[in-house]
């Protein structure tokens, strides 16, 4: 005989994020719009604490795709940079005319 019972199925209760992995998310935003370089080093700096939190938590702590976020957005964003400052190097470098730079 099957026992069925009158209770709600009811979820289990959602893990707590990383507070890492926020902070990662926020850095990462914010070195797209405010704060180019400092917000997107310190966005890859606490997405790789917070990856390495998460999995010392053993399932304790959710957040992972947020930290994955911060770190994609902190790693595009420094490239991004370094790629337009080696481009100048070069065109400099080249004697090639840089507009702004010629005034």
């Amino acid at each position: 005989m099957t026992n069925y019972s009158n209770q709600p199925y009811q979820t289990p209760p959602a893990k707590p994020n990383s507070n890492m992995a926020l902070a990662s998310l926020i850095l990462g935003i914010l070195g797209w719009t405010i704060l180019p370089i400092l917000a997107s080093i310190a966005a890859i700096i606490t997405g790789h604490m917070a990856k390495k939190e998460i999995k010392e938590s053993m399932g304790q702590l959710g957040g992972d795709g947020m930290a994955t976020a911060g770190l994609v957005m902190g790693y595009a964003s420094v490239a991004i940079v370094l790629c337009v400052c080696l481009a100048m190097a070069g065109m400099m470098a080249f004697g090639i005319a840089i507009p702004f730079l010629n005034q």
